[in-house]
């Protein structure tokens, strides 16, 4: 049913193979490689493959939403590009993208308005690199209790990948931003099937948008954009989660008020308080869009209902924040009584997965490991889930339990 094609032919035409039917298909089931199971209830997803991933655990297939699966956070801090999630809100994805004629447009308030090509995005300004963490705003949603609307997903809605682009303070330098403009919105290829569903646009403050650290990113590993992580140029937001890191990137406008789009003014909010939270059951008083990340850490080397040999055991993980950095990580072998300070791996910069690694003493029986992190800031994760309608933002202090012997 899916006939993998060459992304990239020799005329410099590329195409995302997976082909016309199977995106307008309901599934990718002719390819399901087995079942697994998320912990939690109705957690039952099919393992897929498609063209240019390893099997990941698809949510939906239309459009398509593949988590990556937890294991594969252990192999190392940088997810491969096969193994990294996919998450698109429109069915009407692109599925085939000339690189020659590829245009990306600068327009609004602006003193000139561009028109770049990729040879000249790559040719025409300095490179810059990143290290980030992109994470889509409901990871982990699947965990909320009381449930919540929206896809029940697992912990692997994330991943961490060195990225290289281009500044998009120094696009917008280039066309000269006028006097008045607030905000720079985003739009890409994709777009929705029926003409009643709103497209999916985004939009940064002016000044985080000239921050330096917005990057329009046409590389990932070390290779172009794999076609599901949005080839041929996404916007990066490093700290930020995925909802703003708009996929196959090929108009930016600056604005003079703020943008009015469905994907700003009504999704992806989160309760303007303190905590970003609410009484379950209970609607927000007042909102405002979803921002940067909060304090996570996992255990990556012992999955949950594991059986374990009681004494010293070694475990090890991840912990990441919005940009401040991971300053310590505390492991508990015995639910939170005693905690262990990790020690911290190599430092791949601030929007960075950091691995940890510690020793802890386990008892015999059924016991509970966990993960605390802290960042530069002094922030850290509650050991109570904090509730909020849209299930967004979930950092508790993460328990995997285990049976040692």
């Amino acid at each position: 049913m899916l006939n993998r094609r060459q992304m990239l032919t020799s005329a410099g035409r590329a195409a995302l193979g997976l082909g016309a039917a199977a995106i307008a298909g309901s599934r990718f089931s002719a390819l399901a490689a087995e079942t697994v199971k998320l912990p939690f209830q109705n957690g039952e997803r099919e393992l897929v493959k498609v063209p240019g991933k390893r099997p990941l655990i698809q949510q939906t297939a239309r459009p398509p939403q593949l988590e990556t699966p937890f294991s594969v956070f252990n192999d190392g801090v940088v997810t491969p590009n096969d193994a990294f999630f996919v998450r698109y809100h429109l069915a009407d994805i692109p599925l085939e993208i000339d690189p020659e004629t590829f245009r990306l447009e600068v327009k609004g308030k602006v003193s000139k308005p561009l028109s770049l090509s990729l040879r000249e995005l790559k040719s025409g300004f300095p490179a810059v690199e990143v290290v980030a963490v992109n994470q889509c705003s409901g990871n982990s949603r699947g965990f909320v209790e009381p449930r919540v609307a929206g896809g029940q997903l697992g912990n692997g809605a994330m991943g961490n990948a060195r990225w290289r682009g281009v500044s998009l303070k120094a696009v917008l330098e280039r066309a000269g931003v006028q006097p008045g403009a607030v905000q720079v919105s985003f739009d890409g290829l994709d777009g929705p099937v029926a003409p009643d569903t709103p497209d999916f646009t985004k939009a940064l403050a002016l000044d985080h948008a000239r921050d330096g650290e917005v990057m329009l990113a046409y590389a990932m590993n070390g290779t172009d954009l794999p076609w599901l992580n949005g080839y041929p140029l996404r916007l990066v937001v490093p700290g930020y989660y995925g909802t703003y890191w708009v996929k196959h990137l090929n108009e930016i406008t600056v604005l003079d008020k703020e943008l009015d789009s469905f994907w700003m003014k009504t999704a992806y909010r989160i309760p303007d308080n303190d905590c970003a939270c609410v009484e379950p059951g209970k609607a927000p008083v007042a909102t405002i869009p979803i921002n940067r990340f909060t304090v996570r850490s996992f255990i990556t080397n012992v999955l949950d209902g594991a059986k374990v040999k009681a004494g010293r055991l070694a475990l090890r993980g991840i912990a990441f924040d919005g940009g401040s950095g991971i300053a310590e990580v505390q492991v508990s072998g015995d639910g939170g009584q005693t905690w262990v300070k990790a020690g911290l791996g190599h430092d791949l910069g601030k929007y960075s997965f950091r691995e940890w690694k510690a020793d802890v003493s386990v008892a015999s029986g059924e016991q509970k490991l966990m993960v605390k992190a802290t960042n530069a800031k002094g922030q850290t994760q509650p050991m109570q889930p904090l509730w909020n309608p849209s299930g967004y933002l979930r950092n508790v202090v993460e328990t995997t339990r285990v049976m040692a012997a």
